[in-house]
């Protein structure tokens, strides 16, 4: 009988044939050890010189102990040619399987770099196909730990062909399922984007990257030289085009984050995300709120800090926390219950919407409504960043999708105006003309159409330009507007705003409202899908 000697690549016979089953059963644990153990210590040695793991030692991470169960582990390829007949490892550079995360099901697949380089075969895509639809079936998450270098060549086209099968079953999957993409590795050509397709893309500094097209081809095709942590690393992707919504400087710490995601979100989108034993009081008052958000409209402050006073403990997860900085996008609890949060944030372009902060919080707020996590949003906007970069980017088609995705979440959505609320951004961030359940405001709230200064210039124009001293009557007209039109309780006077209450007590209120909200139930218009804006 022969097997792979994988530490050679060569076929060895075994001495004899086992005569029993006794015989037979150690044949298999030998073979089982050599599938496990991967195809020389010389191999797994340079993978470590890289200061990566292998794709086991980063399963045992992400699992619980002793969880894993795998699948296909004997699983071979039957390609032939370009010296492929003679190199058939086990697990043919994928490991798959399921396994748990604190108590819950997770389905998992990782490449191992060791062997062909991770790279995608028929066999190798045939697994993790089989993986992917079991998770589906299943209902339970999906976590891919990407470390491979893109399509087998010496298989040709039936390699590429696998990679449409994973589009075609994380399309599917959307939605549906938590999917989430840790890049422990190169992830080069169209293998990027199954990443792209999932729920959440982990990163890790100097040992991943993402492209399209590699540092060669760019300078070839453009002239540019750049490293491939230049072009595709995770800091590019978390702060610069925004492919990674969380990036970590080694892979413990990676692995530890995606397992704390995963204890936030539910197994499937039939499911509640679970909910913890809160120790944090749910009526806890926040006096330290009445200091942290000035009066004054034009003066920044921190967002988070404010989150930290609200939420359970002070502990949330923030997504896509270096890109698009003017808005946050967080995932936190109260009194136990997992929320997702929607904030502006004073400190950056003192929290106005752009085309990055729309497309961000419009992703997030799809996320929450497909997972029935519900959605908190905590306004202080000024309005649409003007420009012409803006304005040629399409800020009014991006801005749209944000709109859309809050007018399309049926998930309970409570919003609380902190402080200024203007013009249609205020109605973009879910005010409650476009179908939050619960507005709240605190007494320092300024809900308008634009600021008293630029209101009072377009009205009172002609008074403006006719007065003996312009910028006195100015002032007058403004502090006239404000009066008018700017009152703490001006939206509340007309429904607009469901309560004005004393910032201390935010956090007791919007833990009673999500209590009174948990079995909401809305149905959205019979049809095939929406056309959101792109």
């Amino acid at each position: 009988m022969t097997v792979l000697d994988e530490a050679q690549g060569e076929p060895t016979d075994l001495p004899g044939e086992p005569a029993d089953a006794r015989g037979r059963v150690a044949e298999l644990h030998g073979i089982r050890e050599q599938a496990v153990a991967g195809p020389s210590e010389k191999a797994t040695a340079a993978q470590h010189a890289k200061g990566k793991l292998t794709a086991r030692e980063r399963i045992g991470l992400l699992l619980d102990p002793g969880s894993f169960r795998e699948v296909e582990q004997l699983r071979r390829h039957r390609a032939t040619g370009f010296g492929l007949e003679a190199r058939k490892p086990y697990t043919d550079g994928v490991v798959t399987g399921w396994g748990t995360v604190e108590g819950r099901t997770v389905f998992v697949y990782a490449h191992d770099f060791r062997i062909f380089g991770g790279a995608l075969g028929e066999a190798h895509a045939t697994k993790i196909h089989k993986i992917m639809d079991m998770a589906l079936a299943a209902g339970a998450p999906l976590v891919s730990l990407n470390d491979g270098a893109g399509a087998r060549i010496q298989e040709g086209v039936s390699a590429l062909a696998g990679y449409g099968g994973i589009f075609q079953r994380n399309t599917r999957a959307s939605g549906v399922i938590p999917q989430i993409s840790v890049m422990l590795g190169p992830c080069a050509g169209g293998a990027a984007y199954s990443p792209a397709l999932t729920d959440f893309v982990f990163m890790v500094r100097d040992t991943s990257q993402m492209f399209i097209t590699g540092p060669d081809v760019v300078k070839a095709v453009t002239g540019e030289e750049i490293t491939q942590n230049g072009l595709g690393g995770a800091d590019v992707h978390a702060g610069t085009s925004g492919v990674a919504h969380f990036a970590y400087d080694d892979e413990e710490t990676c692995l530890a984050e995606v397992r704390y995601l995963l204890s936030l979100l539910p197994s499937n989108n039939r499911e509640n995300p679970p909910r913890a034993r809160a120790a944090d009081a749910p009526d806890r008052r926040g006096e330290a709120l009445l200091d942290l958000v000035p009066a004054d409209g034009n003066r920044p402050y921190d967002m988070t800090r404010v989150i930290e006073e609200i939420v359970d403990d002070g502990e949330y997860l923030e997504v896509h926390e270096r890109w698009a900085r003017n808005i946050i996008c967080a995932l936190a609890r109260m009194d136990g219950r997992v929320v997702g949060i929607v904030a502006n944030q004073p400190q950056v372009l003192a929290g106005v919407l752009d085309i990055e902060a729309s497309e961000k919080a419009a992703r997030f707020v799809q996320m929450c409504d497909a997972f029935n996590i519900p959605i908190l949003t905590f306004l202080d906007v000024p309005g649409f960043l003007p420009g012409v970069d803006q304005e040629h980017g399409g800020i009014i088609r991006h801005g749209a999708k944000l709109l859309y995705a809050y007018c399309n979440a049926t998930v309970p959505r409570i919003s609380l105006i902190l402080r200024k609320a203007y013009g249609g951004a205020y109605i973009v961030m879910d005010s409650q003309s476009i179908g939050a359940d619960l507005t709240y405001a605190w007494p320092t709230n300024e809900i308008a159409v634009m600021g008293a200064e630029g209101a009072a210039n377009v009205i009172f124009r002609r008074q403006i330009a006719e007065a003996e001293d312009p910028e006195a009557m100015r002032q007058k007209m403004v502090k006239e507007y404000k009066a008018e039109l700017m009152h703490p309780y001006y939206a509340a006077e007309r429904g607009l705003v469901d309560d004005v209450i004393d910032p201390a007590e935010t956090r007791e209120v919007l833990v009673g409202a999500l209590a009174m909200l948990q079995s909401k139930h809305a149905d959205l218009p019979s049809r095939k899908h929406g056309n959101p804006p792109q």
